[in-house]
């Protein structure tokens, strides 16, 4: 399975790190893909290194502004670049069989609202995970919820987005929506 992680390209600390190396370790060992923004710096390039050395394959899609951050891959490994950040969600959105949003700033939450807008409309089926790692998250869960409740999603907030508060929680859900367990 091809899975495409939104995150953070900022160094971390370990209450953050730890988690996302974990799911990354977790994606690797059972042999799937990490589709991700293609940097080699911060919680990204943490990501990028954990599913490498646990035998995961790496699909990196970078931006032009971007490339000097790119991380260098050989075969079978890949790495995409795109004109823009627009055209870099669509190649990562592409490319992907699933998303899990881990921890980020504007541009991560920028791309979970799109899938998740893209989802609400019925243009993808694609199961995405929300990662609320040390409850970064909490917040957003609350408003997603509110938007429920108040008539703002015309379809359940189950139906958009699973949220897990553990990787292994994570991954079992997308291998279990896509019949790969």
């Amino acid at each position: 399975m091809n899975i495409c992680v939104f995150l953070s390209a900022a160094d971390l600390d370990d209450r953050y790190t730890r988690p996302a190396r974990e799911f990354a370790e977790l994606l690797g060992k059972a042999g799937h893909t990490l589709v991700w923004g293609g940097s080699d710096v911060g919680l990204m390039k943490v990501v990028a290194d954990g599913v490498q050395e646990a035998g995961g394959r790496l699909l990196g899609v970078s931006v032009e502004f971007l490339e000097a951050k790119a991380r260098p891959v050989t075969e079978p490994d890949r790495m995409l670049v795109t004109a823009d950040l627009a055209e870099r969600k669509a190649a990562l959105l592409e490319h992907a069989d699933a998303v899990v949003i881990m921890v980020g700033g504007t541009g991560t939450l920028d791309e979970a609202t799109e899938i998740l807008e893209l989802k609400k409309h019925g243009h993808t089926t694609k199961p995405v995970v929300l990662l609320n790692t040390a409850g970064f998250y909490d917040g957003l869960k609350t408003q997603f919820r509110r938007m429920e409740d108040e008539g703002f999603l015309p379809v359940p907030l189950t139906d958009l987005v699973f949220f897990a508060e553990e990787p292994v929680g994570a991954l079992a859900y997308l291998e279990e929506s896509m019949g790969t367990r």
